[in-house]
């Protein structure tokens, strides 16, 4: 019986221990989070600067008519910058869905790429994209520099780039319509406001 109780009594303090031990890696896991904050879109300081009027181009859309980009508009605009080929590109669409849904009364959602057309025919048809304007333009992508994918550029309504920058995740995708908001290009932007 005596075994029996100090079995009972071991094993006790050892699923004690355990809940100290889950207690601190969870207070562990919650300061690293605040450490290691979602980053804005990594901005490239390639193309028109932050604040400068983007590009006034004409742009063929695969499906609907020309766009205008850099005029003034009614809406702003979220440019994306994707590849057929390109994994996280495909895996944003439901996010850049969903910001279309959501922010549609002041924002308009333009895909944009260069290469052969097919392909990019079956892209829309695939993953249902016939609503977004989609434009296949190299001048486009040589106007704003855009070297690595997938990229985002803000353009306001009044045709001037609010932000821009590499976006390899939603909170990035997100950032450059919190530069709408803020006034602030991204995180960095503002990390180096207050390091001056």
């Amino acid at each position: 019986m005596e075994y029996l109780i100090f079995a009972l009594v071991a094993l006790w303090v050892v699923v004690l221990i355990q809940f100290a031990v889950i207690y601190v890696l969870a207070r562990q896991i919650g300061v690293l989070f605040e450490r290691v904050a979602p980053v804005g879109a990594m901005i490239s300081h390639a193309g028109p600067e932050i604040g400068a009027r983007a590009p006034d181009l004409m742009l063929p859309n695969l499906n609907g008519p020309q766009l205008s980009l850099g005029a003034k508009q009614d809406k702003a605009r979220l440019v994306f910058f994707l590849s057929t080929t390109c994994p996280i590109c495909k895996a944003l669409l439901p996010a850049l869905k969903s910001i279309r849904a959501d922010e549609g009364r002041w924002l308009d959602v333009v895909l944009a790429s260069d290469g052969r057309e097919p392909l990019h025919r079956h892209l829309i048809e695939a993953e249902g994209l016939e609503s977004f304007p989609y434009t296949l333009s190299s001048e486009l992508g040589m106007a704003f520099k855009v070297s690595k994918l997938p990229f985002g550029v803000l353009i306001g309504a009044d045709g001037v780039v609010i932000g821009k920058g590499l976006v390899n995740n939603r909170e990035q995708l997100e950032s450059l319509l919190t530069a709408s908001e803020t006034g602030v290009a991204s995180l960095q932007a503002a990390q180096g406001l207050t390091a001056a």
